[in-house]
């Protein structure tokens, strides 16, 4: 049938007899539409179908609980089901027939039981509540009376006990009224409140008992740890015999993840003894909440590896995570805290995304969505929030509200009865909208009285029905309680209860509302029927009041108008919160921060606290965390060691954001500094009748900062009884060594030290052995103390000590050092074979990463003396971040050392050293810091200042270096020196002069490198000249050319010519000698009349060209011509001018030059003829090794691999054929230096390689030899080994090259008749990095 039909069924259940007969009858109406059915098969599973899995445990009302199990035995017996059709006439009459039999009955009970003993449940004794310790068994007891007999439930903190399903864990016993509830090996979970409750049919009792587990474990001396490692107790475990004891290693750190990612986290579990089939309970929590399984957390237990993985990251799984294990014994627990940054915005600007979004108040069609705001607004503040509903089942997001919501928190109306719904928020501000939140869990539309019934009557298998007249029908009556629950400037929250009378069909209600002031009446919800006993107002004027009121109606008809509200004014009636206040800062790891502040006054409701951190001198701030933390305290993790931080918190609520607090003062990120610890191996180094020398090492771990001195006590040994402890030294000794000084002869002591710092002093160290005061009597010293090393490096480091302090019968004269690797069975090795008068050595060979121990001996003439205490181990590796000492030259030429350091903490100072001894005289260093460089600053460096200068950081950890200087770096320094003093300009190209047209002359140059401030002298002969009319000046600072112009030269011109250059300190000069004839008029043009009184026009030109060559052959013509006619005048200048006159002139004298195959005697020519004949006279005869020829105007003779036989006289014969000329050079003896061969021009190696390179040296007498690197001199070192043998070879070696050799090498020979340089380039490159350009 399409029709729908109506029906109203009657539910009947009749109670089964329980010592007396009583009816109870419950009748639920229940309207029926076409196709739905529901079949109830329990009166309290009713609608059981309809709500949402829920995956937290349900608190359940003590009064439902207890009538739910006192039927639940009896519902369940029940099997068949009968149903009958009656008409509602027959129905009426059946209850009244059943109501009077009832009376009947009770009247004939009454008489019956005059006493009338059935009354309800009263407690006699009630349970106690108890503190015992983990471990332990706890019993609760009471005593309840009533009748019919009571049943008894027992709940923890309002949750029922199931004893059957943990009976290791609980034991319920009920004898004679006398009732108890056993707790087996209580631990901290079992601290909680008991209930327990009595039912019967005359009513319900119950009473409370609070039982607390304390901790049996006290640890009197706690150690700090990186973690919330909390200590775990152990006790017997009966069961197995045994006690279990729990370890938790590889333990996960501080996590960082990133939205979207998926995170793990870890830790090995180990119990001990292994028992079979027996496994600790492994449990995660979050923020102290226990972790159940779901589709974004997983977690497993191997038996060994208990992981934790969260799929999809959001900012609601940051917190603070702990693994617990729970054993027979006890628990054992582990804490870190993991951090969620949030996921990159796709639009730069906008807000993040919100979280944690929950559902509240659900209701037949409306639902309460709450969030909480994100940590990063944006660009711009937040101008309000979008909610978005997708209907369980499908894909599509509808958008819940037009306008956006400022409040955290909004009410959804118009859900559809039975569905279910996820919900999700975004934030939006003026450069746009956020990444959607995390869905919220399903919730569905439905009466809050049908998620969770109260007690009904007991179910009989009968189901009775009654058809409905349709004429029958009660009006409802009107609502109650109707109160205004939220109201906002964008909503106002309506709630009441329902009618009391309201007949056996649904109601829908109407909501009215009233300008305050006026008498009119509007409807609300004219286009919506609202089905659930809650209302949302949405478009009201703000700041205006209203009143309100509810109807309700059913086809029966409307009820009257409940009582209207007060006028409420439409605004907000949660403020925002106050600023909290101010934020402290305090260290705490080299990564992280401890921020606390003060709470936030008078602010409701409250969700928690942003913290945010910039780098102090930047505007950029970083959330520390993206989760609000409730309390007034938190750990700021991930931070950049050394940064400087500012810190600042904002307090949010559901109205929004406060001011922010106060900025805190800056704070590096540093370890906070803590009380040192024990000072170790308290022994003896001299002893004498009154006083004894001790000695001990320094503590393993300094606190984060330096040990500024150490006490020691002192008690005296009698008889193996000790006495008290007395103070030796009031004032601290800076040393690891002290003298106890006024004791008496031939008594035992016991000594113990502790270390100072600047947050305390420690523990006292173990007591020593009890030493004797005696004078010793040895002859060899005694052992050295006071061990230690600076600058630790991954191959070498430098140890330094104290001589002993008892010296024997004779001085110390020297000291041995001795070597180990840290491992067993290695033994030890000297690091040198002849004694040192050093109180300092530096280990080199060592091998990164391995760890090693030393010990120092000294000797005297009587021998080698006792060994030191070992130190170590130490290990070998270049610390991260190192520095080393830098030469600088400044500009002003002042030559210093540089030091710079990274790990500077609160009080760290530089401390330089020469020869490792702390420098006092200020004569010749100026030491000079800021922040973290040092400067030793040379006020008159010279010879005085050779040696090893150090550099040492206090209250860090060994951060040292040093440089050696030499007397060859002295002067590479003090040139450097000069040069920087006394700069000079350099010049592309030197001054030049060019004859232009009509005898004008101009002189130029061309700087390579100067500023804008650079200023030009124009000097001839001395005298400074001007621009005007005879000299035309122009520097182009674009070019870097110089000019001066000339009309014409004449014989007053002849002189020197010089730009002298001034930029700065920075000088140049540069310079043109005129001297003899150059290109000039002679005679200027002029007229003269000649005696035929014609006007001769006349000047006279002189060129002279010292180097007239065959390209200046040819005619050379003078013309002269004006309007009347012309003339000219021809000179021929070829082979008539050019021949045999100028070629004794041409040819130069015989020069050598060296090459990389031999040497090179050449004469240059300025004239060459095609019949010019060249010969050479020497006393060796051509061949492959003397070769000769003409090249251009060269002529030349080439002797490859010269030897002692090439010495002698060479002569070259010039002849045209028709004159010649003779040159002579003579190589018998007096050869200048040269480079001969040897060196290639480029070399390519692979970084690591060793480079070795010879170059062949001539010259008599022999040379000195000097190799360059970049210009600047190479010293023979630990680097460079450079060699000069027989006068002919020299070699250059570097072991191990790297990239930073890679440069321009040159090797000079010098000598008094020459100097000569071999030039080459080295090219170090790295095989990944050409493996990548392949």
């Amino acid at each position: 049938s399409t029709q729908t039909t109506k029906m109203r069924y009657t539910c009947w259940s009749v109670c089964y007899e329980f010592e007396q007969c009583l009816l109870l009858s419950a009748v639920v109406s229940v309207s029926m539409s076409f196709n739905r059915v529901v079949c109830f098969v329990r009166s309290h599973e009713f609608a059981r179908g309809l709500v949402e899995v829920q995956e937290e445990v349900k608190e359940e009302g003590v009064g439902h609980v207890a009538m739910r199990n006192l039927f639940s035995l009896e519902t369940s017996s029940m099997e068949t089901i009968t149903v009958e059709k009656k008409s509602r006439k027959r129905h009426i009459r059946e209850s009244a027939d059943r109501l009077e039999l009832s009376k009947k009955r009770a009247e004939f009970r009454k008489k019956q039981n005059s006493d009338n003993l059935t009354h309800p449940p009263e407690f006699i004794v009630r349970p106690r509540g108890q503190t015992v310790w983990e471990g332990k068994t706890v019993k609760l007891h009471c005593t309840v009376s009533g009748w019919p007999k009571p049943r008894i439930a027992w709940y923890k903190n309002n949750v029922v006990i199931d004893e059957k399903a943990h009976p290791d864990k609980y034991t319920a016993e009920s004898n004679y009224n006398m009732h108890s509830l056993e707790i087996k090996s209580c631990d901290f979970l079992d601290t909680a409140q008991y209930r327990v409750s009595a039912l019967n049919i005359k009513g319900e009792s119950s009473s409370v008992a609070t039982v607390v587990i304390k901790s049996i474990c006290v640890n009197p001396n706690p150690k700090p740890r990186e973690s919330s490692l909390k200590s775990a107790c152990y006790g017997f475990c009966s069961e197995h015999g045994v006690t279990f004891e729990t370890a938790i290693i590889d333990s996960f750190e501080v996590a960082f993840g990133r939205e979207g990612e998926t995170l793990s986290l870890g830790c090995t579990v180990i119990v001990y003894p292994t028992v079979k089939r027996y496994q600790p309970d492994v449990l995660w929590y979050r923020n102290g909440k226990a972790l159940a399984e779901s589709k974004w957390v997983h977690t497993h237990w191997s038996g060994e590896k208990a992981t934790l993985t969260l799929i999809h990251l959001n900012k609601e799984d940051e917190g603070l995570y702990t693994l617990r294990v729970n054993t027979k014994s006890g628990f054992q627990s582990y804490s870190a805290y993991v951090f969620v940054r949030d996921e990159e915005v796709e639009l730069e600007g906008v807000p993040v995304a919100p979280l944690d979004v929950r559902c509240h108040d659900a209701n037949k069609d409306y639902v309460v969505v709450t969030w909480k705001q994100p940590a990063v607004e944006g660009s711009s503040s937040i101008l309000g929030y979008f909610i978005d509903r997708c209907e369980v089942g499908h894909h599509h997001w509808a958008q819940c509200n037009d306008t956006p919501v400022k409040y955290a928190r909004f009410p959804v109306t118009g859900l559809i009865e039975g569905r279910s719904y996820t919900f999700r928020v975004r934030a939006i501000n003026r450069a746009g909208v956020s990444r959607p939140s995390r869905a919220s869990d399903p919730v569905t539309a439905i009466d809050p009285h049908d998620r969770a019934p109260g007690p009904s009557a007991p179910f009989t298998g009968m189901i009775k029905f009654t058809e409905e007249d349709a004429t029958v029908g009660v009006v409802p009556g009107e609502p109650t309680d109707l109160v205004v629950t939220e109201a906002t400037k964008n909503y106002v929250v309506l709630a009441w209860s329902p009618p009391a009378q309201r007949g056996h069909e649904g109601v829908v209600y109407l909501v009215e509302k009233c300008v305050a002031g006026s008498e009119c009446w509007q409807r609300a919800n004219t286009g919506m029927p609202v089905k659930s006993p809650r209302f949302a107002l949405f478009d009201l004027a703000e700041g205006k009041s209203y009143s309100f009121r509810v109807r309700c109606c059913n086809s029966a008809g409307m009820s009257e108008a409940s009582s209207a509200t007060g006028d409420i004014t439409v605004g907000d009636m949660l403020d925002l919160p106050a600023a909290p206040g101010p934020a402290v800062a305090t260290r705490n790891t080299d990564t992280s921060v401890v921020v606390s502040w003060g709470a936030s006054k008078d602010v409701k409701h409250l969700v928690g606290y942003y913290i945010n951190y910039t780098v102090a001198g930047s505007d950029v701030w970083t959330p520390a965390n993206n989760k609000p933390v409730k309390g007034t305290r938190f750990v700021c993790h991930g931070l950049n060691t050394g940064d400087s931080c500012v810190f600042r918190v904002k307090a949010v609520n559901a109205a929004g954001y406060s001011h922010s607090s106060l900025e805190s003062e800056a704070v590096v990120v540093k370890a906070g500094i803590a009380i040192p610890g024990v000072p170790s191996g308290v022994h003896l180094m001299e002893a004498a009748r009154d006083y004894m020398v001790l000695a001990w090492r320094e503590p393993a771990v300094t606190g984060g900062a330096d040990i500024r001195g150490y006490f020691v006590d002192y008690r005296t040994v009698k008889g193996g009884v000790e006495g008290q402890w007395h103070e030796l030294n009031p004032k601290a000794v800076t040393c690891t060594s002290y003298k106890a000084e006024n004791l008496k002869e031939n008594l035992f002591y016991q000594f113990q030290v502790r270390a100072i710092n600047m947050a305390g002093v420690s523990e006292a160290s173990l007591p020593s052995a009890a030493l004797e005061c005696k004078e010793w009597t040895i002859a060899k010293p005694g052992a050295p103390h006071d061990l230690h090393v600076l600058e630790v490096r991954d191959s070498s480091l430098v140890l330094l000590w104290e001589p002993p302090t008892f010296d024997g019968r004779t001085p110390v004269n020297g000291f041995y050092v001795d070597i180990k690797e840290a491992v067993a069975g290695e033994d030890w090795k000297g690091v040198h074979e002849k004694a040192t008068k050093l109180k300092y050595m530096k280990v080199n060979g060592l091998i990164a990463g391995r760890s090693y121990v030393f010990r120092v001996r000294a000797q005297n003439l009587a021998g080698v003396g006792k060994t030191s205490a070992v130190l170590g181990p130490v290990l070998a590796l270049t610390m991260p971040g190192t520095h080393e000492i830098i030469l600088d030259v400044d500009d002003d030429g002042v030559i210093s050392m540089i030091f710079e350091c990274s790990e500077m903490a609160e009080g760290s100072e530089f401390i330089w050293s020469k020869n490792y001894k702390t420098l006092t005289d200020t004569s010749r260093l100026t030491i000079v810091t800021e922040g973290g460089k040092s400067r030793a600053i040379f006020n008159a460096p010279s010879l005085e200042d050779l040696g090893i200068f150090s550099c040492e950081v206090t209250n860090t950890v060994g951060v040292s270096a040093s440089y050696t200087l030499t007397e060859a770096g002295l002067k590479r320094l003090l040139d450097i020196s000069h040069e920087h003093k006394f700069p000079i300009i350099p010049f592309k190209t030197q001054m030049a002069m060019e004859l232009l047209e009509k005898g004008r002359v101009r002189f130029w140059t061309q700087v390579e490198k100067f500023t804008t401030g650079c200023h030009v002298d124009y000097v001839f002969n001395d005298a400074i000249v001007e621009n005007g009319e005879k000299y035309q000046m122009n520097f182009d600072k674009n070019s870097g050319i110089i000019e001066m112009f000339m009309d014409s030269l004449a014989v007053t011109d002849e002189g020197t010519f010089t730009f002298n250059l001034v930029d700065g300190k920075a000088k140049g000069s540069t310079s043109l000698v005129l001297i003899g004839e150059g290109p000039h008029f002679v005679d200027y043009l002029g007229f003269q009349v000649t005696p035929e009184c014609n006007v001769l026009l006349k000047a006279t030109v002189r060129f002279y060209n010292s180097k007239l060559s065959k390209k200046d052959a040819g005619v050379y013509e003078v013309k002269l011509k004006d309007a009347r006619g012309k003339d000219k005048s021809m000179f021929n200048l070829t082979e008539a001018g050019t021949a045999t006159p100028l070629l004794s002139n041409s040819s130069t004298e015989i020069s050598v030059k060296s090459t990389e195959h031999g040497i090179v005697l050449y004469s240059l020519i300025t004239y060459h003829m095609e019949d010019l004949q060249v010969g050479w006279e020497a006393k060796i005869a051509h061949s492959d090794r003397v070769q000769c020829g003409v090249t251009g105007e060269q002529l030349w003779l080439k002797v490859n691999e010269p030897t002692e036989k090439d010495k002698g006289k060479y002569t070259i014969n010039i002849c045209d054929g028709k004159d010649g000329v003779k040159r002579f050079c003579d190589l018998s003896g007096q050869d200048r230096a040269r480079v001969v061969g040897g060196l290639p021009d480029v070399v390519t190696i692979q970084e690591g390689k060793s480079l070795n390179l010879t170059g062949n040296v001539w010259g008599d007498p022999a040379p000195e030899v000097t190799w360059m690197k970049n210009d600047r001199e190479l010293v023979s070192d630990e680097r460079y080994a450079l060699k000069f043998e027989h006068g002919k070879f020299a070699s250059i070696t570097i072991a191990a090259v790297t990239t930073t050799d890679s440069g321009k090498y040159a090797l000079l020979v010098k000598n008094k008749y020459g100097t000569e340089a071999g030039e080459f380039t080295v090219s170090v490159y790295i095989p990944e990095e050409e493996k990548k350009k392949e």
